[in-house]
């Protein structure tokens, strides 16, 4: 069995019934918007948000019982949401791969990608209003908002490349952590879980989320295997990486500025581009990196101590091992 089926066994018939709940949410009488929403379905990655959703909620609920339908409006209203921004993302992006396949604007054009991830967003919602699941709304509702505003302030810092670490942090809780926190939160509160245990987990999704981003900051630079995204893509996008602030912060004045006009002007230049990568691989940035990875997977698994032991508490702390360990 490999690592990652024996993460998803405690909740594997959550997942093969979740398969049939998601398909039924993005079911449509339209044509061109079925044909699009069968491609999302068939090309789906590891479905870690949804995994998240299950294994907290066994993880937090008391008894045995099987997980009731919140469960599945909870995975089905983030996996929705979730996919709505990443169809959104690749037209702000303008890419052409999502996960080494074609992305919809890529296949479809930019106006049809911007109105299926309408589309996709308005499932989510009406899904949660049908069933009447406001907490579950409200949690998801806030995670947008903080998604939104996340991608705004990157945008807004990028143009001047003047984020600290607290500004990086600030930027990647909104834009990454927020919906970690939020698959954790409502599976915590879909098996009626006390607001004080629902927040509990809803800071262990974000630091989770934290830990994610900045493995994928390191995966950027060479660390292991991207498909479909070749290294050095966040100096291109000039995107202010943690490797990169703490190799700023630690260079002298001098080096700063180079580095700086590199990414600033020549971003797009393969040899500029190499040479900033050096600079990093070279320099504090990356283990200093790896050292606040692994502060913040400690602190999040260490707010999972006072749940009871069990298959699907042993899974969820592996799973939480496995984002930052990853390979790609």
């Amino acid at each position: 069995m490999s690592r990652m089926s024996s993460i998803q066994a405690p909740v594997a018939e959550e997942l093969k019934s979740f398969q049939g709940h998601f398909k039924a949410a993005m079911r449509t009488d339209v044509m061109l918007l079925d044909r699009i929403t069968r491609y999302i379905i068939k090309r789906k990655g590891k479905q870690m948000r949804p995994l998240f959703v299950f294994l907290t909620a066994r993880a937090v609920a008391e008894g045995s019982e099987p997980l009731g339908e919140r469960s599945h409006v909870a995975a089905s209203l983030i996996e929705l949401l979730h996919t709505a921004t990443l169809v959104h993302d690749d037209v702000v992006d303008e890419s052409p791969l999502r996960r080494g396949f074609f992305s919809i604007q890529a296949l479809w054009k930019k106006k049809v990608a911007v109105l299926v991830g309408d589309y996709l967003l308005s499932r989510g919602l009406l899904m949660a209003v049908d069933r009447e699941a406001y907490d579950l709304l409200k949690i998801t509702s806030e995670a947008v908002r903080q998604m939104s505003e996340g991608e705004l302030l990157q945008i807004e810092k990028a143009r001047r490349l003047d984020i600290t670490e607290e500004v990086y942090f600030d930027i990647i809780q909104r834009k990454t952590a927020s919906l970690i926190a939020a698959c954790c939160a409502c599976g915590a509160a879909s098996v009626g879980r006390d607001e004080e245990t629902v927040e509990r987990m809803r800071r262990f999704g974000e630091l989770v989320g934290l830990a994610f981003q900045i493995k994928d900051d390191l995966l950027d630079l060479g660390e292991g295997e991207r498909i479909g995204k070749p290294t050095g893509g966040d100096i291109r996008e000039r995107k202010m990486t943690l490797p990169l602030i703490h190799t700023l912060q630690m260079a002298d004045a001098s080096q700063r500025r180079r580095i700086i006009r590199l990414v600033k002007y020549r971003n797009q230049e393969s040899a500029a581009v190499q040479e900033v990568m050096d600079a990093i691989l070279k320099g504090p940035g990356m283990d200093y990196s790896r050292r606040k990875m692994t502060e913040l997977t400690a602190e999040a698994l260490a707010l999972l101590e006072p749940f009871s032991a069990s298959p699907a508490k042993a899974a969820l702390q592996d799973l939480v091992e496995f984002t930052i360990q990853r390979k790609r």
